[in-house]
């Protein structure tokens, strides 16, 4: 099987997608004079939360995921993002793709949490690939072959990078989900007070817990 190598060059957001997508920039690299037919490459995309410094805002904010500070060294470890697929077309020596990755601002997704969390600096990743290979062997033959996970690349992604992005689809805005029983008593809170929005009978809600 060719040996392939990966490295990931760089992460921007893409606009005007139907979900909010960061793009991976990549570069596939074959043995020299051996032509890739394609590859179906399956990519496992992991936070690498262990290995970045927090400070004590940003430990406020990540309590929920990890627990207290004092027990970070116990419960800080590598996250699951997510995980992504695309087409590698064919070609000789090396070849640039972008591989799209999906995201979500639901807040009951860990990823969410965590990217919400921080302020500023960057996020270690790292992307582990598989899939299938399409290649010529001997004699010309199409042979099919499996890509090990042990294939992986690292990069080290701005916060900003997925915080713009969600402004730029969800300007001034956050996704929350609540229970059925607990939204059908918030939407009828709203109605019976006549508050046009649900932000405004939040907030009312809010100020009447903060008077009491």
């Amino acid at each position: 099987m060719p040996d392939l190598r990966f490295e990931v060059l760089g992460a921007t957001a893409r606009s005007f997608c139907a979900t909010p997508t960061i793009l991976f920039h990549l570069k596939v690299e074959g043995p020299d004079g051996e032509p890739i037919k394609g590859i179906s490459l399956e990519t496992q995309v992991r936070i690498e939360a262990h290995v970045r410094r927090y400070n004590n805002d940003v430990q406020a904010n990540l309590t929920e995921l990890f627990g207290e500070p004092s027990r970070w060294s116990q419960t800080v470890r590598s996250l699951l993002w997510t995980h992504a697929v695309t087409n590698v077309p064919a070609f000789t020596g090396v070849v640039e793709v972008d591989l799209p990755v999906q995201c979500t601002y639901d807040f009951n997704v860990i990823s969410a949490k965590y990217f919400y969390g921080l302020e500023e600096g960057n996020v270690p990743l790292t992307l582990l690939f598989s899939g299938t290979v399409f290649y010529y062997g001997d004699e010309n033959q199409l042979q099919i072959e499996r890509i090990p996970w042990s294939k992986e690349a690292p990069v080290s992604m701005p916060v900003s990078t997925w915080k713009d992005m969600m402004q730029m689809y969800y300007p001034n805005t956050a996704w929350l989900a609540l229970r059925q029983d607990a939204f059908e008593r918030l939407a009828r809170y709203k109605a019976e007070n006549h508050f046009p929005t649900f932000e405004q009978a939040i907030e009312n809600l809010v100020k009447e817990e903060s008077r009491a």
